[in-house]
């Protein structure tokens, strides 16, 4: 039996501080780096909860200079990094630290990026070869993820939207890569029915669909497919009656997945990210409704993995098609919809959202290609 009230330290692939009560070292972190006035970046519903209000407090009572960005949208666009990057200025900070989900960890990320980066944030976009332009040093930069979905703290990139197209753009470098993250599951334990599931369900997204990319990375497969058993084994625990076990599972599971899919993401995740644009659909689930229908379209020569998911499941039939039924079964028992006409998705939608699909960054390392008509054909099948 794992003891997760021991706080452990993995430096994969930054140092990794993972327990519970992890978050109580940062006081003495910052101390020891020489740190003494961070800017805190969360987003408007964390920055409310008893936890975070602990942190910050106590921060406070070591006498640290304590400043708060939370003016962001749950999916960030420009001006959350523009107004970021001016707090940061404006109230001499020296260090950046992430605390929420994925939209707080990217706004982190890009507000770190700007610091001492002059162009306009969208010049070091990764998809034109942007990132060529991140010469410079970044702030000191530290996350704590309070949900486990995303996995971007341990992440090098962050997703910001234009504020009028909402085209997603990429920010990538190495440098953007936290010094330490502190995965602490006892942030978790308050989250609410729905955000547990919806993010867990990105989690697996990710770590499903790294093991199924088509580039061959071994080492992203074996992390992807424990990630897989953890989820698989804990998500419904961790949804409806939640413990420090099936939190912290959640929590290692989520961080997994973002290591394992820099091997690459696929159709579900271009499936997702336009009704994120167009229609401000919570990402997670997004990505949980689309889900079975995307690994069902993937089944066709994707066979022998298939077969390894299943197995890793622990599915009394070793097939794609026994995967996918447990995937439908997963969101019926966590109590997420099945169809997108559940998450407001109307026929009409279908054009715009297959113009924005088949523009996406990550269905090119699905393993089979996708055209714009296989993107209208499997929203019309998960209409």
């Amino acid at each position: 039996m794992t003891d997760f009230n021991t706080i452990r330290q993995y430096n994969f692939p930054t140092v990794i501080r993972f327990g519970a009560g992890a978050v109580k070292e940062l006081p003495a972190h910052l101390k020891a780096n020489g740190l003494s006035r961070p800017l805190l970046v969360t987003d408007p519903l964390v920055v409310q909860l008893d936890f975070f209000k602990e942190i910050t407090n106590d921060l406070k009572a070591q006498g640290f200079s304590v400043e708060v960005f939370a003016d962001i949208h749950k999916n960030p666009v420009k001006s959350d990094v523009e107004k970021g990057g001016d707090a940061f200025k404006g109230t001499e900070r020296d260090s950046i630290i992430g605390i929420g989900g994925g939209a707080a960890m990217d706004v982190a990320r890009a507000i770190a990026l700007r610091i001492h980066h002059h162009r306009d944030i969208f010049d070091y976009d990764d998809l034109i070869g942007g990132d060529i332009y991140v010469t410079e040093e970044v702030p000191y930069f530290i996350t704590i993820p309070t949900t486990s979905g995303t996995g971007s703290e341990v992440g090098r990139s962050a997703i910001i939207s234009e504020d009028d197209t909402h085209r997603k753009r990429i920010l990538f470098s190495p440098k953007l890569l936290a010094k330490i993250v502190y995965a602490d599951p006892l942030l978790t334990m308050g989250l609410p029915p729905f955000v547990t599931a919806a993010t867990g369900m990105d989690a697996l997204t990710h770590n499903l669909e790294a093991y199924i990319a088509k580039m061959w990375h071994p080492m992203s497969e074996g992390i992807a497919l424990q990630g897989i058993a953890l989820i698989n084994g804990a998500i419904v625990q961790a949804t409806h009656k939640p413990d420090l076990d099936s939190r912290s599972r959640m929590m290692i599971a989520s961080l997994m997945g973002a290591v394992a899919f820099q091997k690459g993401l696929g159709v579900v995740h271009s499936l997702a990210h336009p009704l994120s644009s167009l229609l401000d659909t919570h990402h997670g689930l997004a990505n949980a409704v689309n889900l079975p229908y995307g690994m069902r379209w993937n089944i066709e020569g994707c066979e022998d993995k298939f077969r390894q998911i299943a197995r890793t499941m622990e599915l009394k039939e070793e097939t794609g098609g026994a995967v996918v039924e447990r995937l439908f079964a997963l969101n019926r028992e966590l109590g997420l919809p099945l169809h997108l006409r559940d998450i407001g998705v109307k026929e009409e939608h279908i054009e715009p959202l297959s113009d924005l699909a088949f523009a996406d960054f990550a269905h090119p390392n699905n393993p089979k290609p996708v055209t714009r008509a296989d993107f209208k054909q499997l929203y019309t099948a998960a209409l």
